[in-house]
């Protein structure tokens, strides 16, 4: 084994550990962002993201309300709300009977594409639109946080981190791909879209089900054959109950993974389904 004096020793170390990508660490202080996004944009860069993506990371800011839900999970509407129909009327702002009323009303106005979306995938259609509404009022809110920024603050936070780092990276890949902008809005943790995808999800999962030649998540059509998708292939059961305990209720969790939040899922599948 070669023998070195240790000032070189110390200089070969020094040198292996700088030509090593800077793995990018979890932060608690907003003060520490910029450097975050430092070592970020050497991930991103080892992961291929082009000069698009870069740019939207460069310019990317700590995003205030997705760090204040980090900090204080219980800020956000309705995660405190254990009884699904409590939930259901703190997220919507109504009570759950005129949630349930208004989906089954939706699934009515959009019979054609959720027929298409539940023969191609077995999913009901009372799931998907209650997820549809839950998200973003069916389509009539897709969010106010630019995407890349949610994504990138909620990676960074040490309570999520690392396990949403690669969606902030999925974002940036969507820049470059045109399927979003570097201002493009949406949820506050980064989320894309009529059913609020995180961006990995969407590039896992997401279809062209409306036949125009890309998967789009701001058409409704591709976005509800998507989370289809996504529930079938995470183990799905056609026909099966989805109630707490059984295994398609287990699945739901694969969309979200709050417990109040599948409870409410459930709760007004199993009524508009009635």
């Amino acid at each position: 084994m070669p023998r070195y004096p240790l000032a070189a020793l110390a200089t070969l170390i020094s040198g292996l550990l700088l030509a090593q990508p800077l793995a990018a660490q979890c932060i608690t202080s907003k003060g520490a962002f910029g450097q975050y996004k430092q070592t970020l944009q050497q991930r991103a860069a080892a992961s291929g993201i082009g000069k698009r993506g870069q740019q939207a990371l460069a310019r990317a800011s700590l995003s205030g309300i997705t760090w204040r839900f980090e900090s204080s999970p219980s800020s956000q509407t309705g995660v405190s709300q254990g009884d699904p129909a409590r939930f259901l009327a703190k997220r919507s702002g109504s009570s759950a009977q005129r949630f349930i009323s208004q989906t089954r009303a939706r699934i009515g106005r959009n019979r054609n594409t959720f027929a298409a979306t539940e023969r191609n995938y077995d999913v009901p259609a009372s799931i998907l639109a209650t997820i549809w509404g839950l998200e973003t009022s069916w389509g009539g809110y897709l969010g106010g946080t630019p995407i890349v920024s949610g994504a990138v603050t909620l990676s960074s936070y040490c309570r999520r981190y690392p396990r949403f780092e690669p969606h902030a990276i999925a974002a940036l890949r969507l820049v470059d791909r045109g399927v979003i902008s570097a201002g493009t809005r949406g949820g506050p943790s980064g989320e894309l879209g009529h059913m609020q995808f995180l961006a990995g999800n969407w590039e896992q999962y997401g279809v062209d089900a409306d036949g125009n030649g890309r998967a789009d998540p701001y058409s409704a059509v591709d976005a509800l054959a998507s989370a289809a998708n996504m529930l079938r292939r995470n183990g799905w059961r056609p026909g099966k109950p989805f109630g707490p305990g059984t295994r398609n209720f287990r699945v739901l969790s694969v969309w979200n993974d709050s417990g109040n939040y599948q409870r409410a899922i459930a709760y007004a599948a199993e009524r508009i389904g009635r």
